[in-house]
């Protein structure tokens, strides 16, 4: 009965904090503000992806450097990858944030026109007959996109840093953030929900140190590793508290660990 009642203490509390911040006011200092920006899905879908795969270090930063990137493609970023000319490329030359650099970004750009010219969606770029058919259909999704990125010529071996997979036993925290953006509903203004393809049930739940440590500190998890295995614990620990929904809680754990300090 005590366990009963510590959990249902703490969903009280967990679900108190996802509605303190997953409101709009939460956005503009997060790097989900970049995919704000735009209304059409395909810019909305290259500009979040820029967005997430830049999202390590000061939320400040990152933010700058995505702005940064969208002036050098005039604002418009689908329009860019698809019809861009050599002078245009020229423009993103010396672009870099961190490790990332314009050897990758080229890579990028390559991949969305690629990708682009046969689809009207990033969305089965993760999701597809085989994906959406597996058990674990995140798991799959990260998988095959890995895969799918990677399968143009001539991809710059140093670009294979700046997209995980869980294969390799990363945690996948950018893309899993990334899904959550595009798949996610709920009608309150920060996560996009233009994907329909899964649901927000098959979402794995993104995970970094800060997260993990508060996950921790609650009991909802025990693994030390911050890897793909400690994201799927979680999720299952945060299934027991919405089924439907699991992956809204990193509202609340990223609100305590990165903006409470908890």
């Amino acid at each position: 009965m005590t366990n009963k009642i510590i959990r249902s203490d703490l969903k009280t509390f967990l679900d108190e904090k996802v509605i303190q911040f997953n409101t709009p006011s939460f956005i503009k200092d997060d790097p989900v503000s970049i995919p704000h920006l735009f209304s059409k899905k395909q810019d909305i879908e290259i500009a979040g992806f820029f967005a997430a795969t830049f999202a390590w270090g000061i939320r400040k930063t990152i933010i700058n450097k995505c702005k940064d990137l969208l002036k050098l493609m005039d604002n418009a970023p689908y329009d860019f990858c698809i019809n861009h000319t050599d002078n245009d490329l020229k423009k993103l030359i010396g672009f870099c944030h961190r490790t990332f650099n314009d050897t990758d970004l080229l890579y990028f750009i390559s991949f969305f026109k690629f990708h682009y010219s046969k689809n009207k969606s990033l969305e089965n770029a993760f999701f597809n007959k085989h994906t959406i058919t597996s058990i674990n259909r995140a798991e799959a999704a990260l998988n095959y996109f890995y895969a799918y990125f990677f399968s143009l010529e001539h991809v710059p071996s140093r670009t294979r840093k700046h997209i995980a997979m869980p294969g390799k036993s990363s945690g996948c925290k950018r893309l899993n953030m990334y899904l959550r953006w595009m798949v996610r509903d709920d009608g309150k203004g920060v996560d996009f929900g233009i994907w329909k393809k899964i649901s927000p049930s098959d979402l794995i739940c993104p995970v970094d140190l800060h997260v993990a440590r508060v996950a921790k500190r609650f009991g909802l998890l025990q693994r030390e590793q911050v890897d793909w295995q400690a994201a799927a614990d979680l999720t299952s620990a945060l299934k027991i508290f919405d089924s439907i929904d699991p992956v809204k809680y990193d509202f609340a754990l990223f609100g305590l660990g990165v903006l409470e300090k908890y």
